[in-house]
């Protein structure tokens, strides 16, 4: 009887070993797979195209003064008619040249003048073309003295604007360029630490960019070429 008793007692006991073992085992895999599953690499893609803009806005601004209000509105009318001429002689079509804001102000009206102006009347208009012919723009801004000889009194000119609006045209290309970019750094890392390359975990698309192609100190706007920028963010699973 003591035998038996001694017998099950081994046995439950041996029972209980083999049941810690495989329960440690088992926790074992578990922060084995945890760890596993936490080991990720981020990195970033790059995706940047050289452009040229599609559409030129060129504000031609001019203004002329005197003391008789309706004196001065003629000069600025015949100035309207001038850079017309001009504007058309250049290439452009009616439906491109448009009129801006026309602004009038009396001097003697205003207040806190530390000095009487020598004329009272000033009027400011702005002729604006829109145009997707950028090299025709571009011709005729090196031809504007024309109108100053002409008798235009250019004010605060501040040259043509250069846009490129075909964003779309290139979205979906220049995405999957960072994509694969970002992969390729990936596959780097991942090779350089004895790992495999797994799956997405997350992935950020950052915002386009349209910048000046040089970078030189001034408004990109004022560029006929651009840079188009877009960088995404990827985390990948390592395996």
């Amino acid at each position: 009887m003591a035998d038996r008793q001694l017998l099950l007692g081994i046995s439950a006991a041996a029972l209980v070993a083999v049941g810690l073992v495989a329960g440690g085992a088992l926790v074992g895999r578990s922060l084995e797979h945890f760890r596993t599953a936490d080991r990720t690499v981020t990195v970033r893609g790059l995706s940047e195209r050289i452009v040229k803009a599609d559409m030129a806005v060129l504000p031609i601004p001019f203004a002329a003064a005197g003391d008789s209000l309706d004196a001065v509105q003629s000069k600025i009318d015949a100035d309207v008619a001038t850079v017309r001429r001009f504007l058309t002689a250049q290439g452009f079509k009616p439906d491109e040249i448009d009129l801006g804001k026309l602004e009038v102000s009396d001097r003697f009206a205003q207040e806190y003048q530390p000095n009487q102006p020598q004329a009272r009347y000033r009027v400011a208009q702005t002729v604006i073309v829109r145009s997707t012919n950028v090299d025709l723009v571009q011709a005729a801004t090196r031809r504007l003295d024309a109108l100053v000889r002409g008798g235009v009194v250019l004010q605060n000119y501040q040259g043509p604007s250069y846009l490129f609006t075909r964003l779309n045209d290139v979205r979906p290309a220049m995405i999957a360029e960072a994509t694969a970019s970002a992969r390729s750094g990936a596959q780097q890392f991942a090779h350089d630490s004895g790992s495999a390359l797994g799956l997405i975990r997350e992935a950020t698309q950052g915002s386009f960019e349209i910048l000046g192609r040089d970078e030189i100190g001034y408004d990109a706007n004022a560029q006929v070429f651009k840079k188009v920028r877009v960088v995404t963010t990827v985390r990948y699973q390592l395996r």
